[in-house]
């Protein structure tokens, strides 16, 4: 089990570092990564590879992503989540039209600042080491595209919403806009990641890489050999001889080639298909 990769589900109440060293123990390995940080308080799909399939994690199809999370309306916290509310409103019911409005409201494209209690990287460091020691700090606007955006049902203070994003969205950021266009506070009371783009948990079953790529596959015309030696390539040997990058099907493995104007190099050679 020395290359890996595969769907775990992280539950709630522990951070993703601290779930990837339970399933590190459970499979006997000390080489493993995740792709996609869940928040401690989350839970839900994390994309787990072991050896060096992690060099993986940038060409896989894992967007949009889909989250259902639960916003509890009236709740005060600046982690925008549970695990730091400060103070609670009592709030008169939203009628169930306005509520479902409001949360429609933020399908498409958004610019907003990230949430300050993140993973963000800012100066070296994360933005939530700056704020646990209470340096405030600029954060830059980000934009992610929010592909579809529901209320699930309402029960007064808890609303509950499920939206498809861009990778890189904050949903803690999402559940703060709809309750600043409700007026009052807010914070996520839970959250669940559903999927990364086509990666759903499935018994953590070992994923074939050849179904799960996000770049074009394209073929080699001359001899296998010739990859697997990570011998120069040929471009008038390409099915497409375009610039770009893509995959080749070496039948146990793949390779990841790039065509540019100059030459042809390799990213990844020999990656192990499963």
């Amino acid at each position: 089990m020395k290359n890996r990769l595969f769907v775990v589900y992280k539950p709630a109440g522990i951070s993703s570092n601290h779930y990837l060293g339970r399933i590190k123990r459970r499979y006997g390995v000390k080489k493993a990564g995740f792709s996609g940080t869940l928040d401690p308080f989350a839970k839900g799909v994390l994309i787990v590879a072991f050896g060096n399939h992690g060099r993986l994690f940038r060409f896989l199809n894992k967007t949009p992503k889909r989250y259902r999370a639960t916003l509890w309306l009236g709740a005060y916290s600046p982690t925008l989540d549970i695990e730091g509310v400060e103070q609670i409103d009592q709030l008169e019911p939203f009628s169930n039209e306005k509520v479902a409005a409001v949360i429609t409201s933020l399908q498409g494209e958004l610019t907003y600042l990230p949430p300050k209690f993140s993973a963000k990287r800012l100066n070296g460091k994360r933005a939530y080491e700056f704020a646990r020691a209470g340096i405030e700090v600029e954060l830059k606007t980000i934009t992610t595209t929010v592909h579809e955006i529901k209320m699930l049902h309402y029960c007064h203070p808890f609303v509950t919403f499920e939206a498809s994003v861009s990778e890189g969205s904050y949903i803690r950021s999402l559940g703060e806009m709809i309750a600043d266009s409700l007026e009052c506070s807010g914070c996520l009371s839970a959250l669940e990641r559903m999927n990364e783009g086509q990666f759903f948990y499935d018994h953590e079953k070992a994923i074939d890489i050849k179904t799960g790529l996000s770049l074009p596959k394209n073929r080699y015309n001359g001899t296998k050999e010739t990859i697997l030696l990570g011998q120069p390539l040929a471009r008038e040997l390409f099915d497409i001889q375009d610039n770009g990058t893509y995959w080749i099907d070496n039948d146990e493995t793949i390779s990841i080639i790039e065509i540019g104007d100059d030459k042809i190099h390799y990213i990844l050679n020999k990656v192990e298909a499963c």
